[in-house]
């Protein structure tokens, strides 16, 4: 059922729902927060923990590699579902499924999962990988569609900037935390235990926000639908591709960065906090992005995110010094989820009928190529005559990728005119 086809039915709000109405602020921390468990924490915690892992000898990195994709692989299918639901629900003639109890589950299941990475069944660890990945894309799909509907229905729908400064909240924790405990030498199960007790001090945080519906809702409650304009099949194919170059270009660092910083400074005690500065900037990066006028064509941002983020990587890999690595994490990071935002803020554009299938669709083409990373970074590993060198032709590719992401949007902006400003995303 389209937004569209809602009739003017009144939803109830619970008291604790009552509070958010007309506060977009508060609307956006509970994404901020959210998105820090899932994607800061159940998606990337592996990043900082890996090390710990390696060092604890319960893991090769291979097998590092391979657990990895296995996360990967289940954000992929979690993506597809939420892509598919609107419509496989619609032929049977069921409305789609709200976004509140969504996020609660897979927020809950978040939870859980990464506190069980903890147990010793070697086993069974690619398997709670994949269930993370499956319902940390579900927390996250859901998340934007709520957040980014309320925030337009309130004409804020820059704040949706700070919505996904989440995910660099829960990295930069995480990885202080890491360091942390990699200076107290503890296990890296106990980390596992850490981050799962974390992740659920912050869900509980935001639990009750979720008791306020869906925007379509509200707007159902006024007599009032969201626009019918739709993009063109290629717009949205266009969009979807080049959105999966940025899924392969920063997965490699956002796996193996603190290993790669290792390989490149033995002994030095700045490696483990690489990712927390990656994680920092990924904060600052989406906050500015919150404050940058919404007439702005986001494809043209998108093009400066792309050629930033690709900057950093090339220069963490062609300069492997403590400032290169320390730039380079900056630059990788600034851009990380600010390129999220603008492309589902253009895909909800293109798509504002059904905004959690393209955001949907969006993410599983991310998850699709960022699955391919890791694997060949194992495989040009295995066939370099080093690490760092094995690492090092992982990155450029990587780069070449965001390269060529930035191209699209070019192209899309040249292609296709703005013709449909970020104003028309506000409830009219």
């Amino acid at each position: 059922m389209c937004p569209s086809e809602i009739t003017d039915q009144t939803t109830p709000l619970t008291p604790a729902a009552a509070t958010l109405e007309n506060r977009p602020l508060i609307f956006a921390l509970t994404g901020t927060l959210s998105l820090a468990v899932a994607m800061g924490i159940g998606r990337f915690a592996f990043t900082p923990l890996m090390p710990m892992m390696l060092h604890d000898q319960v893991l090769d990195l291979p097998s590092a590699s391979w657990l990895a994709s296995a996360n990967y692989f289940g954000y992929l299918l979690g993506a597809l579902l939420c892509s598919l639901q609107p419509t496989l629900w619609t032929k049977r003639g069921w409305s789609p499924l709200p976004s509140p109890p969504m996020v609660r589950a897979g927020l809950a299941l978040t939870c859980l999962f990464t506190a069980m990475m903890a147990i010793d069944v070697p086993a069974a660890w690619p398997w709670l990988r994949f269930l993370a990945g499956v319902v940390t894309a579900v927390a996250f799909v859901f998340t934007s569609s709520w957040c980014l509907g309320h925030l337009s229905r309130l004409h804020a729908p820059a704040a949706g900037g700070i919505v996904y400064a989440g995910p660099g909240v829960g990295i930069a924790v995480s990885g202080l935390l890491a360091s942390l405990m990699v200076q107290l030498e503890w296990h890296s199960r106990v980390g596992w235990l850490a981050f799962g007790l974390l992740a659920t001090l912050m869900t509980a945080l935001v639990w009750r926000a979720y008791s306020h519906p869906d925007a379509e809702s509200a707007l159902a409650s006024t007599g009032k639908t969201t626009p019918s304009h739709s993009g063109s099949v290629s717009e949205k194919a266009a969009l979807t591709i080049a959105y999966g170059f940025a899924g392969f270009g920063y997965i490699i660092t956002a796996t193996f960065l603190p290993v790669i910083a290792r390989t490149a400074l033995p002994g030095s005690t700045w490696p483990d906090l690489f990712w927390p500065m990656l994680g920092i900037g990924v904060a600052v990066g989406a906050l500015i992005a919150s404050r940058i006028p919404t007439r702005i064509d986001q494809r043209w941002l998108l093009v400066g995110c792309y050629l930033m983020q690709a900057v950093g990587i090339a220069l963490s890999n062609w300069i492997p010094s403590l400032l290169g690595f320390a730039i380079g994490s900056i630059l990788v990071g600034l851009p990380f989820t600010a390129i999220t935002f603008f492309a589902m803020q253009v895909g909800r554009r293109l798509h504002p009928q059904a905004p959690s299938a393209i955001i949907g669709l969006l993410s599983a083409s991310f998850g699709l190529c960022q699955i391919g990373g890791p694997p060949l970074a194992a495989l040009l590993i295995s066939r370099a005559p080093s690490t760092a060198v094995g690492f090092s032709w992982s990155l450029n590719v990587a780069a070449l990728s965001l390269v060529v992401g930035a191209g699209i949007y070019f192209w899309m902006a040249k292609k296709f005119p703005d013709k449909l400003s970020a104003s028309a995303l506000k409830t009219r």
